[in-house]
């Protein structure tokens, strides 16, 4: 399809008045067609009561009805075809690999939930059957479930323009809650997000789904995206970047006469802990799979292992040794715009002044090129310097060395909440894990043995988030089917007769649902 350069407000094409907002090839520094422009105050204000108007009509449907809508889109989104991988190549500079992994796992979270849907185990239904006869007072009949919390605003990310972005995981938790969504496009990529919104609205039209529950805006700067996070008809908000960024939305939500929550995705440094008998034994097969996990994408994960924690010693002198010879080799890879370059330059620059590079790849003078950079200081260094524990969004880590495990583990006490922390071990460690899981447990939303954080599995289990500032609230994950929980709230029913009970806390859809009915699943 050709790309209009329009906005979709409930299914019809806006064209914004407002600044340009233009992609750019991020390898040649070129601009892309065609132009868009953010949309105005009314149109932020129109979508979102659009998507207030269909609210009860849309959440009401049959979860049958909304699991062959999620589908659709993941079937609208497979139809573009190769459009959709070579658009988002020019505005990312991501290799077509890379993109087509992607898609797949945007299409995977959107059958994921629809599966869920199907499942009948979304809900969380409960009943309390009644107790007449119970002294000294009688027990009503009580029965609960969970239901959508309202129109949703997402915004798009730009690390992942497929899978965090207008059909990612926050729309699609949002929409399997039965909550219509406003997204937000990020102008990094602002021609993969028409294309994937036109997939929508057509899944839309198939499957006879109010058109207001989905709306896709261009919208640049503070003033709109504050708008759209205060306007009243908006009940929850999905976000993932930048720790200012997500602290700014959650202020505007938390000052509004309703505040909201907001789920934001911010910030993790994903700490690796290389205990003794595992780097013993494994210096160079541990330092091999570092870089690689480091180096993957340019570092542009929010996975990316940022420190690294290990006991000083000769083992760890050969694991430096190993990992100086491997990322020798790592050739620059270009990032995803000339923002997040500026970013990473800007990072690179306080860790220069503050700590030793150990080790770095090659080095580039095209344009927004990441070079891999592995910094070094000590324990005692660490904690003394502030700057040291920020994330620099690249190909950039910090080794650590610790005199001893007592002083690795003062410092995993002093660290902020995490999205994952790894441990690599072998068997004379795993007394020292047992000492360390409480401090770990508490500190990251994801533990990993063995293995690199880069990579989330889309799963039931998988737990995408962490204690602040990893996330806005630690309760939830933005990945996996327990997302859909952030977008839900309990409802209970008291004394209401069968016939007026929703249909899946009927008595007579008994075995139809799983329902915790006093006290036991059934």
């Amino acid at each position: 399809m050709a790309l209009t350069g329009m906005s979709i407000v409930g299914g019809e094409r806006v064209m914004g008045t407002g600044d340009a907002i233009r992609g750019e090839n991020p390898r040649t520094a070129e601009p892309l067609q065609p132009e868009y422009r953010d949309v105005s105050l009314a149109e932020i204000d129109r979508a979102c009561r659009l998507a207030f108007a269909c609210f009860d009509q849309y959440r009401q449907l049959a979860e049958s009805t909304r699991a062959e809508f999620l589908e659709r889109i993941a079937e609208e989104i497979e139809a573009i075809g190769s459009p959709l991988i070579e658009r988002a190549m020019l505005e990312t500079g991501l290799p077509q690999a890379r993109l087509e992994g992607e898609r797949g796992r945007t299409c995977t979270q959107l059958r994921l939930f629809a599966s869920l849907l199907r499942s009948g185990n979304s809900q969380d239904l409960r009943i309390d059957t009644a107790m007449p006869d119970r002294q000294p007072l009688p027990r009503a009949d009580i029965r609960m479930r969970q239901i959508g919390v309202g129109p949703v605003a997402v915004f798009g990310a730009s690390n992942f323009p497929l899978a965090f972005s207008v059909a990612g995981g926050d729309t699609a938790s949002a929409l399997a809650a039965g909550c219509p969504v406003v997204v937000k496009a990020h102008p990094a990529h602002p021609g993969t997000s028409e294309l994937v919104a036109e997939a929508i609205c057509r899944a839309l039209v198939a499957c006879d789904i109010p058109k207001g529950v989905f709306s896709l805006v261009f919208a640049s700067t503070h003033e709109l995206g504050q708008a759209l996070v205060s306007h009243p008809c908006i009940q929850a908000v999905g976000f993932t970047g930048s720790r200012q960024g997500g602290l700014a939305l959650l202020s505007i939500a938390q000052s509004r006469p309703q505040p909201i929550p907001v789920y934001a995705e911010m910030s993790s440094i994903n700490p690796v802990l290389l205990l003794p008998d595992a780097l013993q034994k494994q210096s160079g097969p541990l330092a091999e799979g570092f870089i690689a996990s480091l180096a993957l994408g340019a570092g542009q994960f929010c996975t990316n292992p940022g420190l690294v924690l290990a006991i000083k010693g000769e083992a760890l002198n050969q694991f430096k040794a190993r990992l100086t010879q491997v990322i020798t080799d790592v050739v620059p890879q270009v990032m995803l715009s000339r923002s997040i370059h500026r970013a990473y330059q800007q990072g690179i620059e306080h860790f220069d002044s503050v700590a030793d590079r150990l080790a770095e790849g090659i080095n580039s003078e095209a344009p927004n090129t990441c070079q891999a950079i592995v910094y070094h200081t000590t324990a005692a260094h660490y904690l003394d310097t502030p700057v040291l524990h920020n994330e620099v969004f690249g190909a950039v880590s910090l080794l650590v060395e610790c005199d001893s495990l007592e002083e690795m583990q003062g410092l995993l006490e002093q660290l902020e909440g995490q999205l994952t922390l790894t441990v690599h071990l072998d068997d004379q460690d795993q007394d020292v894990l047992q000492t360390l899981l409480p401090v770990l447990e508490r500190r990251a939303g994801r533990i990993l043995l063995n293995g690199w954080p880069t990579g989330v599995e889309v799963c039931h289990a998988m737990v995408h988030g962490g204690p602040y500032p990893a996330t806005s609230d630690v309760r939830t994950t933005s990945v996996g089917s327990a997302a859909i929980q952030r977008f839900l709230r309990p409802v209970c029913y008291q004394n209401f007769p069968d016939q007026l009970l929703p249909p899946q806390l009927k008595q007579q859809t008994a075995g139809e649902y799983k329902r915790l009915v006093d006290g036991i699943w059934q």
